[in-house]
């Protein structure tokens, strides 16, 4: 009898190691791959407002003859307390279905130690050079939890640029506070975001742990601006587009 508790007691101890071990094996670096898909329908309709209307019959056209959804890939390597999101070039759009929201133009370079980013961001054939700060957003936690590209991930409700809300699954399997684009400050990895709102999701669609081969490092090209200057710059260019200023400010933005 007394054999056979003290063998129940040794699996008890083995079984609580191998938990303990598991768990904490941490992923500290690695490649995820994500698929932007935008909805389109949803996306072109904005561009019909009250200074646009021409746009109508663009809009009726797009809908007859094109696909609702859009799929734009890209690449985040990781490792310890950096991380660098690559757009991987796509088709391109039609400029009258075109919309900001829809495309990648950002290559985002995130230091979480001195919580600082540096953004490589093209529009209108002009190249800038975006350091700030990280971007705050304000998240609430809760307990809704979904499996994306095989990891078990917590979801939270976020609040960036004072209106734009966002819905962000992340894991803490992944023990950096990174994810796609620009998203950031959750205890773990971001593998699925959505801005329902402006009609724009990012999900992992592969995770592939390991070290990574070159050093991460922030793109250099570019006109050298913080936020607040390339604001500036965008409201300046964009003057003349009246109540569609603001749709495709937060596109050029995000």
């Amino acid at each position: 009898m007394r054999y056979k508790f003290n063998l129940l007691i040794w699996l008890v101890v083995l079984c609580a190691g191998n938990a303990f071990s598991q768990h904490s094996k941490f992923i500290t670096s690695g490649t995820i791959e994500y698929d932007k898909t935008a909805n389109m329908f949803a996306l072109v309709k904005k561009k019909v407002t009250k200074s646009t209307l021409d746009m109508k019959p663009h809009y009726e056209e797009y809908l007859r003859d094109q696909p609702q959804f859009i799929i734009r890939k890209s690449t985040l390597v990781f490792d310890n307390n950096t991380s660098l999101f690559t757009p991987i070039k796509g088709e391109g759009i039609y400029w009258t279905y075109d919309s900001p929201m829809a495309n990648q133009i950002n290559i985002v370079y995130s230091d979480f130690n001195s919580k600082r980013s540096t953004i490589q961001k093209e529009f209108y054939e002009r190249t800038f050079l975006v350091q700030d700060t990280l971007r705050k957003i304000k998240w609430k936690l809760t307990d809704e939890t979904r499996i994306i590209a095989g990891y078990n991930c917590r979801r939270a409700n976020g609040l960036l640029l004072d209106s734009i809300y966002a819905v962000a699954f992340y894991t803490d399997d992944i023990h950096i506070s990174g994810g796609p684009e620009s998203f950031n400050g959750l205890p773990g990895m971001i593998l699925g975001v959505a801005v329902p709102h402006e009609n724009v999701t990012w999900f992992a669609t592969k995770v592939t742990p390991g070290p990574i081969n070159t050093p991460i490092a922030p793109p250099k090209k570019g006109k050298s601006v913080n936020n607040k200057q390339l604001i500036a710059e965008i409201l300046k260019a964009i003057s003349n587009y009246g109540d569609y200023t603001m749709t495709v400010l937060k596109g050029l933005i995000l």
